[in-house]
């Protein structure tokens, strides 16, 4: 009886921090995969122009760079909002995951006390 008391315990005390730890890095390690806080920081920052600076020259020279910046800027736009969607679907899943997860951690300690009174009622399937 000692131990199936030591066994509940640590179940719903140190067994219960150590899973929330571990699906909290695993979120934490996606979020950091996609680099969030990076993409979001950087959304319209020109995608991949390595002469992103200023232009001397004539009009026409000036407007051509100007609509090369922007065009540059609506594709990493594009591109970073699709990773960002893409992550965020991700990282719901995983929360949902998450949240399975730890319900079934709390009630597996419970599901043969509900077998055994479900099986002594005469319960079938």
């Amino acid at each position: 009886m000692l131990l199936v008391m030591n066994l509940l315990r640590w179940w719903y005390s140190d067994g219960w921090r150590q899973r929330v730890q571990l699906v909290a890095n695993r979120l934490d390690g996606t979020i950091d995969y996609f680099s969030v806080d990076l993409l979001l920081k950087t959304l319209f920052a020109p995608f991949r122009q390595i002469s992103a600076g200023t232009v001397d020259g004539s009009l026409e020279v000036k407007l051509r760079a100007l609509v090369d910046k922007l065009f540059s800027r609506l594709i990493g736009a594009f591109i970073r909002l699709t990773l960002l969607l893409i992550g965020g679907v991700i990282i719901g899943l995983q929360v949902l995951f998450g949240v399975v997860v730890l319900v079934g951690w709390a009630c597996i300690p419970v599901l043969p006390i509900i077998g055994l009174v479900l099986a002594l009622s005469g319960w079938t399937l």
